[in-house]
């Protein structure tokens, strides 16, 4: 995977994958890497079903345990050689973004890996996740963004009330980020897919973290399908996520 970023190879396209974006050589490669790992697990008896964004729903003998799989959440910077791009994998026993029962963020570049279980907690390295304190009370010490243009003018209200901004380019390695403290607050501000989302919504809620629409609608009642869309805002405390809610609608 890491030798096709920034390549011509990893450049070639393929076909619209499942999630409705141009399958890229990186992409393929990579979610190769993950099917043969899952075919694996089934030749060994396991009956599930898996959902990913390149092939979409593939059957092994069973609905559920569904499992979802975002081979690269990043694939802009993958193919163009920026070295911020993640797996994203998510274990879920029903239809909605809330039951998803264990879930892994791993980071392709550094290796490092957030993962979660659900009502057991999350971990960061292998290590319980801690959350970094709030330093400044008055304003957002980081905030984190979608990574589209005109998320900054979306998200006004918040970029007024930040010391400093950060746009990664993943969903997933954001909100996990977001889960840790190291962004006081991770804005979507544009519909984007909750798929992408799935794990790093569930280590967010297992550190006691918040995420919801920009209307304040919890976002975990939302189908877990490639074609669920939905702002997000979250934080790693209620206050904090309250205080950037107040923002929006006072803008409102």
């Amino acid at each position: 995977m890491l030798p096709l970023s920034g390549t011509d190879a990893g450049r070639i396209k393929f076909e619209v994958g499942a999630g409705g974006d141009r399958t890229m050589e990186v992409d393929r490669a990579a979610e190769a890497v993950v099917f043969k790992e899952l075919v694996s697990v089934a030749g060994n008896g396991e009956r599930f079903s898996v959902l990913s964004e390149e092939v979409g729903l593939r059957s092994f003998g069973a609905d559920y345990p569904l499992i979802l799989v975002d081979p690269v959440d990043g694939s802009l910077n993958a193919k163009q050689g920026v070295p911020l791009f993640g797996l994203m994998l998510a274990v879920l026993d029903g239809p909605t973004i809330d039951h998803t029962v264990a879930g892994s963020v791993l980071n392709l570049n550094t290796g490092e890996e957030w993962t979660a279980i659900r009502k057991e907690g999350a971990w960061r390295g292998g290590e319980p996740l801690s959350v970094i304190p709030r330093e400044d009370r008055k304003r957002f010490q980081i905030l984190g963004l979608e990574s589209s243009p005109s998320a900054l003018k979306l998200a006004q209200p918040l970029v007024e009330h930040a010391n400093k901004i950060r746009i990664l380019g993943s969903m997933a390695i954001s909100i996990a980020l977001t889960a840790s403290g190291a962004f006081d607050i991770f804005c979507a501000p544009k519909r984007v897919r909750v798929f992408d989302m799935a794990a790093s919504l569930l280590i967010l809620a297992e550190t006691g973290g918040v995420a919801t629409d920009l209307q304040g609608n919890p976002v975990g009642l939302l189908e877990a399908s490639l074609d669920t869309r939905t702002t997000v805002l979250c934080a790693p405390s209620d206050a904090l996520h309250a205080e950037a809610l107040a923002l929006i609608e006072k803008s409102a």
